[in-house]
């Protein structure tokens, strides 16, 4: 990819959090996400695909960007959340193209997931 083509597109995804080890816990636990610490107050995260960071401080509100992740099999997707700290907030509900749910990570910070595949 030429740097142009970055150019406007999403590129990472930085989470205020009060507990980085809890956060690295929780997405390692619900999702398979992997980390590399840059000191006490800042860890970068993995999914294998696309990076981001927690950094820790007071954690801002609800309200930022809405971060929609994918999954083949969203019952199985919500347990793996629910079984690692997170709440679901809004259950699975359909919509063109798909299903999806939004759960709050233990920071309260609010994020979808979706699929296309049939119930």
């Amino acid at each position: 990819m030429n740097p142009q083509d970055k150019n406007g597109k999403l590129d990472y995804i930085e989470f205020t959090v009060s507990d980085i080890a809890r956060s690295c816990s929780f997405y390692a636990d619900a999702f398979g996400w992997t980390f590399k610490d840059y000191g006490p107050h800042y860890s970068e995260f993995t999914d294998g695909r696309f990076t981001g960071g927690f950094a820790q401080g007071e954690p801002i509100s609800p309200g930022g960007p809405l971060v929609i992740l994918y999954a083949d099999d969203l019952a199985q997707m919500q347990a793996r959340i629910e079984r690692a700290g997170g709440r679901i907030v809004k259950p699975v509900f359909a919509f063109p193209g798909g299903r999806r749910f939004h759960f709050a990570d233990p920071d309260g910070h609010e994020l979808a997931v979706w699929s296309d595949q049939a119930e």
